[in-house]
């Protein structure tokens, strides 16, 4: 049984997805770009060469099959963290599979502020909606729930470390409350799943760099 002790309401954001990305709207009626857009800017160039070396057809294929399999997990690990029953009833077999896969690291969640929050920060310039905030072996992490296709090194995943950095800072702006521990718990197929555990301070820069490399692409 999973506990929730979230420390204050937070408001839903309305987004939508334009061809310049995704935005959300805010309380006031303003409106931010997603995280997931504007660190987007900074490997846009690399998935486009690979898109072009494997073809178009081939490309949207291995992306809708790597979408469906992470909505899948997804989803389980949320009605898991809710406490629900019968979680697997509807389930895809991939999903599933995944779910089952990093379980074991989802136990060792428990005191949830949040789970798929909408935050912002008007100190950033963003916005998004993080997996889950809670304790992660005691300690308040931000965490959040990836599927890969195969074993991925640390150098390969900086952008989930700068989401979640965004995610902390946006936190601490509407919270009033730090956040010090970063978790990527990511499920891999035909692997053993991956657990990275970092520190907000670590990738702040990186963050502050693709925040700058977006906002000079808005100007192109």
């Amino acid at each position: 049984m999973f506990h929730y002790c979230p420390p204050k309401v937070l408001p839903d954001l309305f987004s939508e997805t334009l061809p310049s990305g995704r935005f959300y709207t805010l309380p006031d009626g303003s409106r931010l770009p997603s995280v997931t857009t504007v660190l987007g800017v900074r490997k846009k160039a690399s998935i486009q060469q690979w898109r072009d070396k494997v073809g178009s057809v081939e490309a949207n294929k291995i992306t809708k099959k790597a979408s469906g399999r992470g909505t899948g997990m997804h989803t389980l690990c949320e009605k898991y963290l809710r406490n629900e029953k019968n979680i697997y009833n509807g389930s895809m077999p991939d999903g599933k599979e995944m779910f089952l896969q990093i379980k074991p690291f989802v136990d060792r969640i428990d005191n949830i502020h949040f789970q798929e929050q909408a935050l912002y920060s008007k100190g950033i310039w963003m916005a998004g909606r993080v997996d889950v905030i809670a304790e992660f072996d005691g300690v308040l992490s931000v965490i959040d729930f990836k599927t890969s296709s195969k074993t991925k090194k640390r150098e390969y995943v900086l952008d989930y470390f700068a989401q979640c950095t965004a995610y902390s800072m946006m936190y601490e702006e509407l919270t009033g409350v730090p956040i010090n521990q970063l978790v990527i718990i990511m499920g891999v197929t035909n692997e053993k799943p991956q657990l990275f555990v970092e520190k907000v301070e670590d990738h702040t820069d990186y963050l502050l760099e693709s925040i700058r490399i977006y906002k000079e692409s808005l100007n192109k």
